[in-house]
């Protein structure tokens, strides 16, 4: 088979407008990024006269492998799938960060032929996004140091300064370092440190504003540290909100591209779902359930991190509601789950505990993807489709790699059968709780952990989230990808556990309180051979080892 560039390459791309068209845009609806990409106007008349609400199958996964088990793959074919039947659909999907690029992972925009395209480009820069949302987080954090060295009006104590700069790549180094030295003229000394974009609060915000009017007033409610008396200043005591959302207001378009099979797609966003809430924008999806009769989306990693997330947090912020939920699984992984000998058998209860948290403590719909690999055999297929089934899922071998939108047919169809039975959709957990009992109900309603252990730190967080009023916002856990546990050694589906907080961090702006769990880093290191070493451009422009 070719590789996934080479049949990036060899596809005939229809203009953009054309897909447009396709899903009731207008050419004044959209902004051109030459013939291939285009953003979308918030303030287009086919989304403010618009009524319609489509339905949402949002795509999952069993706890992945670092290779991970194709769920952007999936998520692609299945829309092309629902095209081919006819089906009025819109793919909304996060946009790759530069970070797993050019580190362990490599492209995120599908593969084989189930693809969006052009690949390359989504890949590299695409139109700016990200590149907007680091601006914008570091021109709060230059804000910050400015004010502190110009007098402090405002009494920030640097020493509590909590709001950390951003790049958009792996870097450990710059996870802390102390800033502000060799001279007065130079700043004042503290510590400081940064994150990757995609768990940037900015990136976060981001996401979950629907408009420009609702950015700007999330990007004021940033808390960036604290004063010497312990009030918390905001982004907007700065008088930095404005600014900010002067770099974003082009990025928070939603940028339009098509799949191989000329599918449209919203690909916008891209936080972390390990270390951040793990959905594409808001303002993708409400333009997409508006646009089209179904959307498919995708939250990042295992079903109990971005599918957990995109419910709790996501959902419930807009008043969103899944029709169905699809599990991706691979015979791989699960072999994976099953320990040394590689035992499907018992590495299908990583399956079922995914499965039984989309239907028990969701009330979805739940239908098992099946990712074929070529080694697969039909009788280890057969036995994962078997055992999802007798889990209380639907299945379907997803075959959508190989044969693109022909091979996700019979999943479709699941699928639209799934869309259409009976739906308890709930949230897990009240969000007036305390936030102790939050984080609690996650790590033994998800995890199936049998409980918490909080750092003392984290102790004295919440109580001062709590003592500031904060304390009534959802929980988003940033925890190992690799684990239902925060120990990524401990694979399939563990008992016998505890999940230990180790930090509190109160994202005031993105609306969420974010629990750091066991060794989990905000800033990733790269690996022993990244990405990286294998990615060349030769002198006529051609891109070598991206995929």
């Amino acid at each position: 088979m070719k590789t996934d560039i080479e049949i990036d390459r060899e596809a005939k791309l229809e203009h953009i407008a054309s897909i447009a068209q396709k899903i009731g845009l207008a050419e004044n609806d959209i902004e051109l990024y030459g013939k291939y990409k285009a953003k979308l106007n918030l303030n287009a008349a086919a989304l403010t006269n618009a009524k319609r609400r489509a339905k949402i199958i949002l795509v999952t996964a069993i706890t992945p492998t670092p290779a991970g088990e194709g769920k952007t793959t999936t998520t692609v074919g299945i829309g092309d799938a629902l095209a081919r039947l006819k089906k009025n659909v819109i793919i909304c999907l996060r946009e790759p960060s530069l970070g797993p690029v050019f580190g362990i992972k490599g492209g995120a925009a599908g593969g084989g032929y189930a693809q969006i395209v052009p690949m390359e480009d989504i890949n590299l820069h695409f139109t700016g996004d990200l590149h907007a949302i680091t601006s914008a987080n570091n021109l709060l954090a230059a804000m910050i140091d400015n004010h502190i060295w110009q007098g402090n009006a405002l009494n920030i104590d640097p020493r509590r300064v909590t709001w950390r700069r951003a790049v958009d790549l792996n870097d450990r180094q710059l996870r802390f370092y102390i800033g502000g030295l060799n001279g007065k003229s130079n700043g004042t000394p503290r510590e400081d440190g940064f994150d990757i974009t995609a768990a940037s609060e900015v990136m976060a915000v981001f996401c979950l504003s629907e408009n420009i009017t609702a950015l700007k007033e999330n990007l004021s409610k940033i808390i960036i540290g604290y004063t010497y008396g312990g009030a918390p200043v905001t982004a907007g005591d700065l008088r930095a909100h404005g600014a900010m959302t002067t770099l974003l207001k082009d990025a928070l378009k939603p940028n339009l591209v098509q799949t191989l099979e000329h599918t449209p797609a919203f690909v916008h966003g891209g936080p972390f779902a390990n270390i951040a809430h793990g959905c594409n924008s808001a303002a993708a999806t409400l333009a997409a359930v508006n646009l089209a009769d179904y959307v498919v989306t995708e939250a990042g990693f295992g079903a109990d991190l971005g599918a957990e997330k995109f419910i709790d947090v996501k959902c419930r912020r807009f008043g969103l509601q899944p029709s169905v939920a699809v599990v991706v699984a691979t015979v791989r992984a699960l072999k994976h789950h099953g320990g040394d000998d590689g035992s499907l058998k018992e590495g299908v209860a990583n399956l079922k505990r995914h499965i039984e948290n989309m239907t028990k403590r969701y009330g979805l719909p739940c239908v098992a993807a099946i990712n074929r690999f070529p080694s697969d055999t039909q009788e280890d297929l057969n036995y994962v489709c078997v055992a999802a089934e007798s889990f209380g899922a639907t299945a379907a071998i997803s075959d959508v790699y190989e044969r693109g939108g022909e091979g996700g047919v019979e999943l479709a169809e699941k699928i639209l059968g799934a869309v259409n039975s009976p739906n308890n959709f709930r949230y897990l957990y009240d969000t007036n709780l305390p936030v102790t009992e939050k984080i609690e109900t996650i790590v033994r309603n998800i995890y199936g952990a049998d409980g918490v252990t909080f750092s003392a730190e984290a102790t004295r967080q919440i109580k001062n989230i709590e003592k500031l009023g904060y304390g009534s916002l959802p929980v988003c856990i940033a925890k190992t990808q690799y684990s239902f546990t925060d120990n990524a050694k401990k694979i399939c589906a563990p008992t016998g556990f505890k999940i230990n907080v180790r930090q509190i961090r109160l994202s005031a702006g993105a609306g969420f309180v974010v629990a750091i769990a066991g060794d989990i880093m905000t800033m990733p290191g790269l690996p022993k051979n990244p990405a990286a070493e294998m990615i060349d451009v030769d002198d006529k422009g051609v891109i070598s080892g991206l995929f």
